[in-house]
């Protein structure tokens, strides 16, 4: 696995499109940037994740493995073959693809490693058509985190957690979070007012609503992937977006 790792970061290259993370004849591993869809909503080819790979290929074969919500930055796979993509895609549906996130939450998280346990399904209540949320007969869920750092700014507290969901539903990480009482960072969503998305959505955001989000983009990285595939041992990494690095770096440690 080490030296898989190392030959991946030795071919790392950033181009006007996404960081390009791996690159060989069956897979492209790409860092998305934060605030672009995997999929067309516009005719603009650079309007997407996947006009983008079509424009960075050269050709229509690249396949997205894996997907990320707009606002969340990170690492996707991409296969350039029908083969290399139903292979990939049964070890996603196996769950045996081991993904880690980063992510800002805010408050001051108490125990150092928790796992939530909650079924997710859709919200009904909800005026959003694509928020989901905790309840009974949802689909069952498992999310893991562990805290990676408690830091205050501006003096409020906010905690850098490292998340692994073992489950792959839509939205996962973000419900289960602020359903702890710990949303993320940024989360026009969830973040615990949603017609501040159905503002930004309609292109109405207030500063009142910017300032509440602190962050353009909510703080959710897909920093790590793991996997099995023909025989070998593939791990990759990639950094947060800068927005995501400053926000940390100009926070303090709590004092104790």
């Amino acid at each position: 696995m080490i030296a898989r790792t190392r030959r991946s970061a030795l071919r790392r290259t950033v181009n006007d499109l996404f960081e390009v993370i791996h690159e060989d004849a069956d897979l492209l591993v790409v860092n998305k940037p934060a605030g672009l869809v995997c999929h067309p909503t516009k005719t603009d080819e650079r309007s997407s994740l996947i006009g983008r790979v079509r424009l960075h290929l050269g050709n229509g074969e690249g396949r997205l493995v894996n997907r990320l919500d707009r606002e969340t930055s990170g690492l996707v796979l991409i296969a350039k073959s029908g083969e290399a993509a139903g292979e990939l895609g049964k070890l996603i549906e196996r769950s045996a693809v081991r993904k880690e996130y980063a992510a800002i939450v805010h408050g001051s998280v108490a125990r150092e490693e928790f796992t939530i346990d909650a079924p997710l399904g859709k919200d009904e209540s909800s005026v959003v058509a694509i928020k989901d949320c905790v309840r009974a007969d949802g689909s069952a869920s498992l999310t893991h985190a562990r805290v990676e750092r408690r830091f205050t700014r501006d003096g409020a507290e906010f905690t850098l957690l490292r998340v692994e969901p073992r489950t792959g539903r839509k939205h996962q990480i973000r419900i289960h979070l602020a359903h702890a009482g710990h949303p993320i960072v940024g989360d026009k969503i969830y973040g615990g007012d949603e017609q501040i998305y159905l503002r930004f959505v309609r292109g109405e955001m207030t500063e009142a609503d910017r300032a509440r989000m602190i962050l353009r983009n909510h703080a959710l990285h897909a920093a790590r992937l793991n996997f099995r595939w023909r025989e070998r041992d593939w791990s990759f990494a990639a950094t947060p977006t800068e927005e995501f690095e400053n926000f940390m770096a100009r926070g303090s440690q709590p004092q104790e």
